[in-house]
This record gives structure tokens, C-alpha cells and sequence, in this order.
């Protein structure tokens, strides 16, 4: 194979992370670990393109996916062997996900793609950078499609909030299961039920599970740790960190569906490490998670275009098996953090393939909701991500749902985010318990798993998993009376909240019970 022609891989161009510069060359003999990604299979007229399968409804097991869709012997054995010719080695193969994770010395990564690979330094740390495209040989080009992990910057941010900027005077918090039972969530404890938790650092301890769901009066969910590129439960001891991220997103699915297994996996929060995980918690045979809560996301902006199109493809894949992936929608208002004067939506919260979920200030008079708005506590308080995708066009699902066009030069007709919402304000935040201490927390973080939990009761009482759930949920579910409490009041920066669906919260909150009558019909036992 060894060509001395070779190729730029489109959308692979990188650039250095804002205010980071290059403090010399990287460690030559650093042992890395390189995730390659594969083409499709070229299908024919028995094998449907998954887009028309996912809009037929028709889902498929992990293993018919694979076989499938799956990437094609003859093209992992010419990765294979390039990576051989180059001194590196096929760590793993996740044949569903068409990826390979190649391992090897730094010098040996660079030679084989071509790429000048440095250490960079930025005021949160540094990382192992390269700018410009990754390069493959001629030979390879359509069978490679992207290479993730060259460059290890942290990739994504995790989407909670301590409260800060509000008096403690006007702050409340509440239960998981005081927001629950204001949202009329069904009965149900998620038996039977596997929700998929995707983590990019930080841990969580046993001794702080059992004190939080002691309070709450509950048994202690079964809670699984997954490796993922090596990573591991690993608590910081800083409640300021990635730990009250973990302890946010177990004990709000936990403690709504208590029954159910939450299966964490733990990977880099890199490029590679964050869309391994993906792929690991869509395609994993074991423990068949029917749902996924990512509460990790950035500016599309900050992606390059062929990981906007991996993780599309992940997501897309986890669509096809019937996995639910809720996302959290930032918390950054309709600029998403970018201090470029545009209008940036999160993702992978933006891919067609996510339920994107939004945020609200809630406040409660007993277990009845005396108010919802949009939740926005200013420049330091956060506020809810929302906005319309400059990367992905208008989904089909979205084609009623009056979707303005982009706010930014273009006016691009592009995906519309949030689909849904939940109370996200950490002045009416939740209550958690991470690294010995309690306290309240809010972001769309909290939202991505209170859905999670509310899909898990839906699937018990349903005998099946929703699976994609978003044409379901709005030409039908959203369309109905009575299934959302609509916010029309509040917004988040330049969005507005409007009757219907808008940028700031979707279709809004959830009314659980009457979700749950919407969606049997749709999904009888057969």
C-alpha cells in the first residue's frame, strides 16, 4: 500500500483553540490512541439508505445494524494494514460504528497522516494540537472518511450550573422527585429499563449514591461504569468539577427511574473519546441501554465539519437500533458562549438525531407549578441554549413547527433547537450529592436526565422503547392538547418564547401522564 500520493480528508482542517499558542513540539514517543472512521456500505434496492428506514419506523437490532450497515471486512483489513506498513496497531474495531481505534507512538501518527503534531498551552491547561487537514494516502480516500484523537484538546463542556449569581434569599431547590411529580410523570420505577449515561470526566463514589437516594427514601439504582479509551470512574474530590456533573446526571435519572440500570460511560473528553462513547453506548450488546443523556456539548463552531458528521453519524446509528439520545441544549443563551456577536446553537444537541432539551425557571406553591418562564439569570446566571443550526437543514419533522431561519448572514434553514425542556435554573435548581457535600444545581445538564428517566417510565409501561422519537413527537404528540405546558413567557438572549414551539424551551415542559396517553396509540404491542 505504501503510496507517496496522498489526499486531504475534507472537513478535517483544524485550527488552534482561542488563546492557545504552540509551545513546541509534542513528545515523539507518546503513546496515543486514534479513532479512524469508516465509509458506509454502498447498499442497493434490498438495503434501504437509513434515513428512509429510520422514517419507515422500521428500527433494527444492534446485530442487524452491524451486518448491515456495518463497515465491510475488506475495507478494515486495508485500514489494517496501512496502519501496519505505519508501526501502529488496531487496538479496536466497533464494526456497527464503522470505527477503528488505532494505537501507536506520536512520530509514528504523525508520519502515517502527515501532520505536524505540537503542544499547546492555553490558560486552562494544554493539550496535543495540530492545525490544517489530515492527510491519508490516495488509496484510502472514500475508505477513510475522518481520523478523531490527533489532536486532544477537551472537546466539550458539561452543561450545569452552581448557583451563584442569585441571592440566596430568592433561591429554592427541589427534589427530582418533587419536579416529577410537578410534572405529572407517570407511575412506573423504570424496571426492565437500561439508560446509557455518557460522562468526559470526573466519578462518582458509592457512599455519596447511598446518602443522596437515602434521603430521597429510595433504594440505590444499580449503577455500571463502562471504559471507554481507558478512561475511569475517577472522582476529582471537586464539587467545582466534572464530578457534580456525574452526581447530577445519575441522581436525577436514578431517582426517577430508581428500577432502572444506569450504565455510565466514562471516556476522554476529546474528539475521539467523547464520539467513542457514543458509539459504544448505541452499539453495546451487553447492557442495550434504550436511552442515552449527554449532558456534554459545544458551539458548532467549534467542531470541525468531519466531526459534525461522525457524531451525526452516531446519533443517526443509535436512531436506527431504537435508542432515545436526549441532549443538553447549553447554557449559554442564543449566543452559546461565542463572544463573535453571532448566534450559535450546542451539539451534538443540534443533530437532527437528538431530542435537544431546553431550559426553564420553575417555581413550585406545594407540588403544583406556580410559575415557568424561560430560564435566563443574565451574563453570569447562564441561560438556556436555543437557536437554529447553521450545519444541519430544517429535518422534515420540523417542516410545521415554524422554524425562523438563521439569525446570522445567510439566513440558513437549519435545524431548530430545543425540541423540549425542563427546569434548568440553578435558583430553582436541583438538589445533589457529589464529594461528601449537597447543594443545588441547575443547567440543561439536569434536563438531559430527568428526560431520560420520563423515556424509561415510558418504555416500561409501553412494552417497547420509543426509540427516535422526534416525528412521533411533533406531528403527533406535540400536536396534541394538553401533552406540553407551553412557556410563552421569557427568553434567551435573542430568541423570544412564543405559543407553539420556539428557540428558547421547544414545546416546552413536559405533562408526563398526558405524553404517556399520546404515545400509546403510536406505539402498541404487536
Amino acid at each position: 500500500m505504501a503510496s507517496k500520493k496522498y489526499t486531504n480528508i475534507k472537513g478535517s482542517e483544524r485550527s488552534p483553540m482561542r488563546g492557545a499558542s504552540k509551545a513546541g513540539a509534542a513528545e515523539p514517543n507518546e503513546l496515543m490512541h486514534v479513532t479512524v472512521m469508516l465509509r458506509a456500505p454502498a447498499g442497493g434496492k434490498k438495503q434501504p439508505s437509513l434515513d428512509k428506514l429510520i422514517k419507515s419506523g422500521r428500527r433494527l437490532t444492534r446485530e442487524e445494524y452491524q451486518a448491515r450497515y456495518g463497515a465491510s471486512a475488506a475495507d478494515i483489513e486495508q485500514v489494517a494494514a496501512f496502519a501496519s506498513e505505519h508501526g501502529l496497531t488496531v487496538a479496536q474495531v466497533n464494526q456497527g460504528a464503522r470505527t477503528m481505534v488505532l494505537s501507536g507512538r506520536c512520530c509514528e501518527f504523525a508520519k502515517a497522516f502527515q501532520v505536524s503534531l505540537d503542544t499547546y498551552q492555553y490558560p486552562g491547561g494544554s493539550y496535543r494540537g495540530r492545525t490544517g487537514a489530515v492527510k491519508i494516502p490516495a488509496e484510502l480516500s472514500g475508505v477513510i472518511t475522518a481520523v478523531h484523537g490527533l489532536d486532544n484538546r477537551p472537546q466539550a463542556q458539561a452543561h450545569f450550573r452552581l448557583n451563584e449569581a442569585t441571592p440566596a434569599a430568592t433561591a429554592v431547590s427541589y427534589t427530582p422527585l418533587q419536579i416529577a411529580k410537578a410534572y405529572k410523570f407517570p407511575s412506573g420505577n423504570g424496571a426492565g429499563q437500561a439508560i446509557g449515561i455518557i460522562e468526559l470526566g470526573g466519578g462518582y463514589t458509592q457512599s455519596d449514591l447511598q446518602t443522596y437516594f437515602k434521603s430521597l427514601k429510595l433504594s440505590v439504582p444499580r449503577v455500571l461504569a463502562v471504559s471507554v479509551d481507558g478512561a475511569q470512574n475517577q472522582p476529582t474530590g471537586d464539587p467545582n468539577g466534572p464530578d457534580t456533573e456525574v452526581a447530577l446526571d445519575i441522581e436525577v435519572a436514578g431517582a426517577v427511574a430508581p428500577g432502572a440500570t444506569i450504565v455510565v460511560y466514562f471516556a476522554p473528553n476529546s474528539d475521539s473519546g467523547f464520539l467513542d462513547a457514543i458509539n459504544q453506548a448505541a452499539m453495546d450488546a451487553v447492557n442495550k441501554p434504550a436511552v442515552i443523556s449527554i449532558s456534554w456539548g459545544g458551539p458548532e463552531s467549534t467542531w470541525t465539519a468531519q466531526s459534525l458528521q461522525s457524531y451525526n453519524s452516531a446519533l443517526q446509528a443509535a436512531a436506527a437500533v431504537g435508542v432515545t439520545v436526549c441532549v443538553a441544549s447549553g447554557d449559554s443563551g442564543s449566543s452559546d458562549g461565542v463572544s463573535d456577536r453571532k448566534y450559535h446553537v450546542d451539539f451534538p444537541a443540534s443533530s437532527p438525531y437528538s431530542l435537544a432539551c431546553g431550559g426553564t425557571s420553575l417555581r413550585l406553591s406545594g407540588s403544583n407549578i406556580s410559575s415557568e418562564v424561560v430560564w435566563n439569570g443574565g451574563a453570569n446566571g447562564g441561560a438556556t441554549g436555543g437557536g437554529v443550526s447553521d450545519t444541519f437543514p430544517l429535518p422534515s419533522y420540523q417542516s410545521k413547527a415554524k422554524v425562523p431561519p438563521s439569525a446570522n448572514r445567510g439566513k440558513f434553514k437549519g435545524r431548530g433547537v430545543p425540541d423540549i425542556s425542563g427546569d434548568a435554573d440553578p435558583a430553582t435548581g436541583y438538589r445533589v450529592q457529589s464529594d461528601g457535600e449537597s447543594f443545588a444545581v441547575g443547567g440543561t445538564s439536569a434536563v438531559a436526565p430527568l428526560w431520560a428517566g420520563l423515556i424509561a417510565l415510558f418504555n416500561q409501561a409501553l412494552g417497547k422503547s420509543l426509540g427516535y422519537l422526534n416525528p412521533n413527537l411533533y406531528q403527533k404528540v406535540a400536536t396534541t392538547k394538553g401533552t406540553f405546558r407551553d412557556i410563552t413567557s421569557g427568553n434567551n438572549g435573542h430568541f423570544k418564547a412564543a405559543a407553539g414551539w420556539d428557540a428558547c424551551t421547544g414545546w416546552g415542559s413536559p405533562v408526563g401522564t398526558a405524553i404517556q396517553s399520546a404515545l400509546g396509540p403510536l406505539y402498541k404491542k404487536k
